[in-house]
């Protein structure tokens, strides 16, 4: 007789109940032999990482109890000694920017003060594109691409002046990326033509502050492979040899990307400040900065050398020694 199942069809037809019907069962799967070894015992061999995979770790001095409202994120006195260190320093470039520009950078001043504003700023580009190296000669990879290139360069000769950059010796922060050639330099150039030249490019809006031309020039310097330690480096150089009118507005930490993953000035911030969030990032850094009596751009350099454990220098060798005292009493040192 008909048996129905309880999906109310009979149960030789339901594709559900018919399984429990005597020689009908679903056999058990087989478990898939390992292709790595013939031997039933022996586990596979693991995968390989993928070849991108990039491990950062990064040194922390022994917690000591130390506790900073304006650095959270420190708990060891010797990382705040450091950074007070590297804020003096920082702070101390700045000045001598303004007052006694070391090398290339007096260069750009001298060609400025001649009437030479264009070629002062090119100078100043490669400046904080390349980064001066830490060597004897910290200034001579941008002098041979000087030699090459007196102004910005166009499609012509381009081939040529890629493999001069990639031989030049270059800095700790250049933004320039092994095999890319010219091609940052061409995006400048084409930049400053559709400005009408560097002078007004860097001018903008005459209305504008000098806060507000910062920020504005950031955003629009965001060219193919000149990221944020370029930028805000060529704006703070422009600004402190009084070429143009500009100020630091802000460290523009937010999304903040290098060559190698995330600006390294931007990830010692979420460190020393303890916190991610990039309006904090902002706040934080600009109380310290009040707190410790620096420029606020004075953080950038700093916190790029406090994270890096070695100093870059950037061509500047202060004399005698730094006064880190306001900065360390900031710190509560």
């Amino acid at each position: 007789m008909p048996t129905f199942c309880r999906h109310n069809r009979f149960i030789e037809r339901c594709p559900i109940c018919r399984e429990t019907l005597p020689g009908n069962e679903t056999p058990a799967p087989r478990r898939a032999r390992s292709t790595a070894s013939g031997r039933s015992g022996e586990r596979a061999a693991p995968r390989p990482r993928g070849e991108g995979l990039r491990v950062r770790r990064e040194g922390r001095a022994v917690e000591d109890g130390y506790s900073s409202a304006l650095a959270p994120g420190l708990r060891a006195s010797a990382d705040a000694r450091r950074l007070a260190e590297e804020i003096a320093f920082a702070s101390a470039r700045l000045a001598a920017l303004a007052l006694e520009p070391p090398g290339a950078y007096d260069q750009a001043l001298e060609l400025s003060a001649g009437g030479e504003l264009e070629r002062a700023a090119w100078e100043c580009f490669l400046l904080a594109y390349l980064s001066p190296a830490e060597d004897a000669e910290p200034f001579a990879g941008v002098e041979a691409v000087l030699a090459a290139a007196p102004e910005p360069v166009g499609s012509a000769g381009s081939a040529e002046l890629g493999e001069l950059i990639e031989a030049v010796p270059r800095g700790p922060r250049s933004s320039h990326q092994p095999g890319s050639g010219a091609r940052t330099l061409l995006a400048y150039a084409q930049w400053v033509d559709r400005s009408g030249g560097q002078q007004a490019a860097f001018t903008g809006d005459a209305g504008w502050t000098p806060e507000r031309r910062f920020a504005r020039l950031y955003e629009r310097l965001a060219l193919p492979g000149f990221d944020r330690a370029g930028r805000y480096e060529l704006l703070v150089v422009l600004g402190r040899l009084g070429l143009f009118e500009l100020r630091a507005d802000a460290l523009h930490l937010g999304a903040a990307r290098g060559v190698a993953g995330d600006d390294a000035a931007a990830l010692a911030a979420k460190r020393v400040f303890g916190i991610g969030d990039a309006l904090l990032l902002e706040r934080r850094s600009a109380a310290l900065a009040q707190a410790a009596g620096v420029p606020l751009e004075a953080l950038d350099l700093a916190l790029f050398n406090w994270a890096a454990g070695q100093r870059a220098t950037l061509g500047f060798r202060p004399v005698g020694e730094l006064d880190d005292a306001d900065a360390a009493a900031a710190l509560g040192l």
